[in-house]
């Protein structure tokens, strides 16, 4: 049977009630988005797709390979924007700063899920937190104005101690998340 997959960094949830707020902020601007539900707000480091079971434990064990090297590091939640820009956004989102050592992470396992049979995607890798898609431009330039005034938001920082291969269900009410393993840094071992 396969599984949609991904690989994430989770956030905790101090942060994530601290992004609800805001987006409760974009939320009066009537604009038609489909908001991601608080308990599925990550940063995704590659989206896998369909994904045979078979492979869970080869991508646990490339996983475990490719972090070995990476210890837990710092890294800040805060900014909120939007793909591709203001006038036309699709997508809305929450950055990061202090980012590269994910960046560096994100880059290694592209290419060792590549060496799996995965394909990297094709356009450049922005650490982010997606927090809405835009269905329509319907009152767009009231949520571009809204972003605007929240542009600047600040959520605070946590220690990434591990890195988590996600499975995503589809249901009729919006994907569920379940983590299929964490994988921690410099080959300690937490127990999955």
């Amino acid at each position: 049977m396969a599984l949609r997959c991904f690989i994430a960094i989770e956030i905790p949830e101090a942060i994530k009630k601290a992004i609800v707020s805001s987006i409760d902020s974009l939320k009066k601007s009537g604009a038609d988005v489909k908001w991601v539900s608080p308990e599925n707000i990550h940063i995704t480091l590659q989206f896998l797709g369909e994904t045979e079971e078979a492979q869970i434990p080869l991508i646990k064990d490339a996983l475990g390979k490719i972090l070995l090297p990476y210890s837990q590091f710092y890294i800040k939640i805060a900014g909120i924007g939007c793909f591709p820009d203001t006038r036309r956004p699709r997508v809305i989102w929450v950055g990061t700063e202090e980012s590269q050592p994910v960046i560096n992470i994100h880059g290694d396992i592209a290419k060792g899920m590549e060496r799996l049979g995965y394909k990297e995607e094709e356009r450049n890798f922005t650490p982010h937190l997606t927090i809405g898609r835009v269905k329509s431009n319907r009152n767009t330039r009231e949520l571009s104005r809204k972003m605007d005034e929240i542009k600047a938001a600040s959520f605070s920082g946590f220690e990434v101690q591990n890195i988590t291969l996600m499975k995503s269900e589809l249901k009729p009410s919006g994907p569920i998340y379940y983590s299929l393993a964490e994988i921690p840094f410099g080959g300690s071992n937490n127990g999955n």
